[in-house]
C-alpha cells in the first residue's frame, strides 16, 4: 500500500513538474524547414520568431543566408523595441511608400534617429544591409552607452577613416554583441545575412535585458 502511495506521488509530482519547466528556445516552435539545430543562428532566430519579432521570407522558410535588406532590419528592430509603428510621422523618403508594410517601422525608426536615408531624399529599402550599418542602427536603437574607443581588436575596422562607425562596432564588442567574422576582422562592408541580423538583435535584447537568455554562441 505505501509503495502505490509512493508511485502516485511520484507521478503527480512528475505531471507538476512538466506543468512548470519554462519552455527554452531549443523547444519552442520552429516553424521554418530551412533552419535546424546545426544552425549557427539557430537559438537567435527560433527564439525572435516566437516572440514575434522576425518574420520569415514565407511561412515555412526564413533564408538565414540570404542577405538581409535595410526595411528588414528596419522591421525587425522596430519590433523589437515595440516602437509605435502607426502614429509616425511621414519620413519623406520618395522611395518608401506609405502602402509598403515597412513603411511605419522606417518612419518610426527614422523618427527616432536611429536611420537616415540619402542625399537624393530616398531611403533605398531593398538595398542589402551592410555589417557596418547594422552596428550603428544597433547601438542606437537599442541606446547603448557609446565607446570612446576607436580602437578595436578588428584590423579591417581600424582602417576605416570614420571614426564614428569604428566606435558602433566597438560597442558591439563592448556589449557582447560580436566576436567578428574571425577574432581579427569583423568585415564591415561585407552584406548582413538574415541570419546574422536575427543574432545581433537577440544579444542586443539580452545586453539590455529585453530577454531572459544568456549569450552562447558567437557571430
Amino acid at each position: 500500500m505505501k509503495l502505490r502511495k509512493f508511485w502516485i506521488s511520484v507521478v503527480i509530482f512528475g505531471i507538476v513538474a512538466a506543468i512548470y519547466i519554462p519552455t527554452s528556445a531549443n523547444a519552442a516552435e520552429n516553424p521554418f524547414i530551412d533552419v535546424s539545430v546545426k544552425d549557427a543562428h539557430y537559438e537567435s532566430i527560433v527564439t525572435l520568431i516566437n516572440e514575434g519579432i522576425v518574420e520569415g521570407t514565407s511561412a515555412t522558410t526564413y533564408e538565414p543566408y540570404k542577405q538581409a535588406t535595410r526595411q528588414e532590419a528596419a522591421l525587425f528592430i522596430a519590433k523589437a523595441l515595440h516602437l509605435d509603428t502607426v502614429n509616425v510621422a511621414d519620413p519623406g523618403f520618395i522611395d518608401v511608400p506609405k502602402a509598403s508594410k515597412y513603411y511605419g517601422a522606417i518612419a518610426a525608426l527614422s523618427q527616432k534617429g536611429i536611420i537616415q536615408g540619402y542625399q537624393d531624399g530616398t531611403f533605398r529599402p531593398s538595398n542589402t544591409l551592410k555589417r557596418s550599418q547594422i552596428a550603428k542602427m544597433v547601438t542606437l536603437g537599442f541606446g547603448l552607452q557609446v565607446s570612446n574607443n576607436t580602437t578595436t581588436p578588428f584590423k579591417d575596422v581600424n582602417v576605416i577613416n570614420d571614426l564614428e562607425t569604428r566606435q558602433y562596432i566597438q560597442t558591439l564588442i563592448d556589449y557582447q554583441i560580436t566576436t567578428g567574422t574571425t577574432p581579427e576582422t569583423f568585415s564591415p562592408f561585407s552584406p548582413l545575412t538574415r541570419g546574422q541580423l536575427a543574432t545581433f538583435i537577440k544579444r542586443a535584447l539580452e545586453a539590455t535585458d529585453g530577454l531572459g537568455f544568456q549569450v552562447i554562441s558567437v557571430e
